[in-house]
């Protein structure tokens, strides 16, 4: 009995050890988990503007990860496609943007800012804005564009990286339109708290900031989070009430430094207006 039940222990740890393994490096990195939001008073009953965010891909190849994701975002056929920074993490990659893009229908409107990485791999600005140009998608930095789906107008304020760049709300406001919606994009969370102070009545006090960056964690052992990048500040994932705006702090599509994502899987999420 004593042999049987050490010989069952030890079976049951290594099979726990393998389903973490299998789990960090594989099922949470891979398989994307899509959220749905509804804002104010959209509902599954009411007609809505869909718009999604994707964020921190890191895109190294063009795998069964990004190709699923491709598909998804077709499949749903949002009206705006919001993509928050850390695309790619160094100059080598941008044509492995430009084929991810590709894969997405042009028809799909898409707004990015840039994050960290962008700057820290040296990629040229200059070529990443073309090569978003090619693909119906507006870089964003330190500026705001008006939108018009429907008989909806969206503003859309992108913010130039808090690490790597120059955050600057208070440029990017000068472009800014009053419009049904008003969306921020802003790849680190923490200038959030700047943010806040810039937004009053007169550029819309309902504004959604979106954001990135913390990977939630990348690793979370159990509610302990060992590591988040500089510029994430008090924030890590979900929603975040900041002044007057609410943010969604996005976990992301791919990894960065270490290739292991543990109780932080990865997302794409879907917000109706």
């Amino acid at each position: 009995m004593t042999i049987n039940r050490r010989k069952f222990l030890k079976t049951g740890l290594l099979s726990a050890i393998g389903a973490i393994f299998i789990d960090a490096l594989w099922l949470e990195k891979f398989f994307i988990e899509i959220k749905e939001f509804y804002i104010g008073s959209a509902s599954k009953e009411s007609s809505n503007l869909k718009v999604i965010q994707i964020s921190d891909l890191h895109i190294k190849s063009l795998n069964f990860q990004l190709r699923s994701l491709s598909e998804e975002i077709n499949k749903l056929n949002p009206d705006l496609l919001l993509i928050t920074g850390d695309a790619i993490d160094d100059s080598t990659n941008l044509s492995l943007l430009g084929k991810f893009l590709q894969l997405i229908k042009y028809d799909i409107k898409k707004v990015a800012v840039l994050g960290n990485w962008e700057y820290w791999g040296n990629v040229d600005i200059d070529e990443l804005t073309h090569l978003y140009n090619k693909n119906n998608c507006s870089l964003l930095i330190n500026e705001s564009i008006q939108l018009s789906f429907k008989d909806k107008t969206i503003s859309v304020t992108g913010i130039d990286d808090y690490i790597g760049g120059n955050s600057d709300i208070a440029t990017a406001l000068l472009s800014y339109k009053p419009s049904d919606f008003h969306l921020i994009l802003n790849h680190c969370p923490q200038y959030a708290d700047t943010i806040s102070e810039y937004i009053t009545d007169g550029n819309d006090s309902g504004a959604i900031i979106f954001s990135g960056h913390t990977h939630g964690g990348q690793i979370n052992l159990f509610g302990w989070i060992p590591f988040l990048p500089p510029g994430s500040g008090n924030y890590v994932k979900g929603w975040y009430e900041t002044g007057k705006s609410k943010m969604y702090v996005s976990k992301g599509i791919g990894t960065s430094l270490i290739p292991v994502r543990f109780f932080a899987r990865a997302e794409a999420i879907v917000f109706y207006f």
